[in-house]
């Protein structure tokens, strides 16, 4: 059979498949490129280059950088900061909530953003007491639109980027997308401000997330801890020096149990040895306080009274409390415990026990089913027991850190690195790839992030972009793309450039409301270069049409998971989106017909 036959007949069972989603995407790009392969139209190496492709290193290590922003708190600070300043207004709130959604997505991507936005969304609709329905969509949009203000913000203007470089022309410098991002995000704020109450649901959600913003508070009033905790600073000559909070045995002190070791600004030093001027916080009754600070050479600072003051000591940027509950059939079910108790491992500390809501009395007690226990330890810490089987942990030590704790251990270090990142996109001293892949190196090395939180990348998106990209290879090495793109010049090239600009826009557009906007993309990519090969003009501006519609999905909920999302929170159905979404999507047609050639001339 004709392979030109052969690659349309599995191009258009790809797109079936991706418009039935009942296949994971990424499932329906491997297959496709094993048919491709299979039937002949690809040698092997064609089939499997796309995981090789340098892209599928460059989107792998932005998503890399993306979480050691988001993980360390940069986006935190920044809606922190957003409700402090904001005001009362709620326009002004919204607004500063969707110039602020637009950022983070230049930033750290549209995915990361909109998840770091979610929280901070929730807390502006319980002190507004706006309706969910009015203001989780807005944030989708604006996550989707500022997606087109730098290299960074989606998957998709890297596509198109590193395609207008293949195709011979230069590639679409890291800020250049603002010249189409600033107006496609200016217009849509503004639909959103002017037209938003009239065209969204008002609707409110059984689904918003948890805030978390009094989540440590609570915890310190559950447990009764705020009474009886101290600093206690480690004097020369003190036989605590050259131990770790773990070490310290304290038995002879009964009543009088350690929650950590700590510097002056109350940073956790977990897993360190105790040096002089270091602070001990302890907890228990004065006189026994009072009597171990004799004998062991400690200087009591000061008694913190206040419950927000024992909240701060416990509950920074470096450590934090989880709440756990043993579950039926655990092993650590007749296992000892006590307050001032350490794991195993050192790494966690024993503040509360209790039974049936109440404090379990005396020195040490046996783990029945159901009893609850606080944890303080640091971030990583409890990250790491977070996936035990034994415990059931109450709230997620991830999405408390998230929402409230801002500029967290690593973020100066992380956004030095972003700084050098965009230098070095912007400048293109080396190849985009190898660049990412040094920063998120350098994000390794510092410490900002894992090997494990590495492992979290959203692998789905590299293994659907390396499985498309064979595609892509099959429709212009048999001719599909150049007669796919034929066909679009022969239907509107009577109008010129700008309007095989804008047909290619529409088709772009109208798949990605029904599959991925990265698969929209590599599918279109060929057809674009082709269109502009057949019409003698630069490709640039074509590319640009295929990533503004690609990113244009705005009418559905499944198109992008940036709108499954809100989804849930914003209790919408499947029909709220088109009337809105509509106007977003003709806004970006006028951007790309009428401001992208000004600046990517044909």
């Amino acid at each position: 059979m004709n392979p030109m036959i052969v690659t349309s007949l599995i191009l258009a069972v790809t797109m079936v498949l991706f418009i039935w989603n009942k296949l994971p995407a990424a499932v329906v790009a491997v297959m496709s490129l094993l048919a491709l392969y299979l039937t002949g139209v690809l040698t092997m190496r064609e089939a499997l280059s796309g995981f090789g492709d340098p892209l599928i290193v460059f989107i792998a290590a932005l998503l890399g950088i993306g979480i050691g922003l988001e993980t360390t708190g940069v986006g935190t600070w920044a809606g922190q900061w957003l409700i402090r300043h904001a005001g009362t207004s709620r326009k002004r709130l919204i607004a500063s909530l969707l110039i602020l959604s637009a950022i983070s997505t230049a930033l750290i991507g549209m995915n990361g953003a909109v998840v770091a936005m979610l929280p901070i969304a929730v807390i502006i609709c319980v002190r507004t007491r706006l309706a969910p329905s009015q203001l989780m969509m807005p944030v989708s949009i604006a996550c989707l639109t500022g997606a087109k203000l730098t290299l960074l913000g989606s998957p998709v203007n890297v596509i198109a980027s590193t395609a207008a470089d293949a195709a011979g022309g230069p590639p679409i410098r890291f800020f250049e997308w603002s010249i189409v991002g600033l107006p496609l995000f200016g217009g849509a704020l503004f639909i959103i401000l002017v037209l938003g109450p009239l065209l969204l649901p008002k609707r409110s959600s059984d689904s918003l997330p948890a805030d978390f913003s009094q989540h440590a508070h609570t915890l310190v009033e559950q447990y009764r801890i705020a009474d009886g905790v101290f600093r206690l600073r480690v004097r020369a000559g003190s036989p605590f020096i050259g131990k770790t909070a773990s070490g310290i045995d304290l038995s002879q002190y009964p009543g009088v149990s350690v929650l950590g070791l700590v510097d002056d600004q109350d940073v956790e030093l977990s897993g360190e040895e105790a040096k002089e001027g270091n602070n001990l916080l302890v907890r228990g009754d004065a006189q026994g306080i009072a009597r171990l600070a004799n004998d062991l050479h400690l200087a009591i600072r000061e008694p913190l009274s206040e419950s927000q003051a024992v909240t701060n000591a416990l509950f920074n940027r470096s450590s934090g409390l989880a709440e756990v509950v043993i579950p039926p059939r655990s092993a650590l079910i007749g296992q000892p415990v006590f307050p001032g108790m350490a794991t195993h491992e050192g790494d966690l500390i024993v503040l509360a026990v209790q039974r049936g809501g109440q404090d379990v009395a005396g020195p040490s007690t046996q783990l029945l089913a159901g009893d609850h226990l606080l944890f303080r330890g640091t971030w990583e810490a409890l990250d790491k027991h977070f996936s035990d089987p034994q415990i059931l942990m109450v709230d997620s030590p991830q999405m408390v850190r998230r929402q409230t704790i801002a500029l967290s251990r690593g973020a100066r270090q992380a956004l030095i690195i972003l700084a050098l990142l965009v230098v070095l996109l912007a400048t293109n001293v080396v190849p985009a790839a190898v660049a990412t892949l040094f920063c998120v190196t350098l994000m390794v090395l510092t410490r900002v992030i894992n090997l494990n939180q590495l492992y979290s990348i959203d692998w789905n998106t590299c293994i659907l972009v390396g499985g498309l990209i064979p595609l892509a290879t099959a429709m212009s090495k048999t001719g599909l793309a150049y007669l796919l793109g034929d066909f679009v010049i022969q239907a509107v090239g009577s109008g010129g450039p700008r309007a095989v600009m804008a047909g290619l826009f529409l088709v772009a557009a109208a798949l990605t409301q029904v599959i991925a906007n990265n698969s929209s993309a590599l599918v279109m990519v060929p057809i674009a270069v082709a269109s502009a090969l057949e019409l003698g003009v630069s490709a640039t501006p074509f590319l640009i049409a295929v990533a503004l519609g690609a990113g244009a999905a705005h009418m559905t909920p499944m198109s992008t998971p940036v709108n499954l999302v809100t989804y849930g929170p914003g209790a919408y159905e499947f029909g709220d989106y088109w009337k809105i979404g509509s106007l977003i999507v003709l806004w970006s047609l006028a951007v790309v017909v009428f401001i992208a050639p000004l600046y990517w001339p044909f």
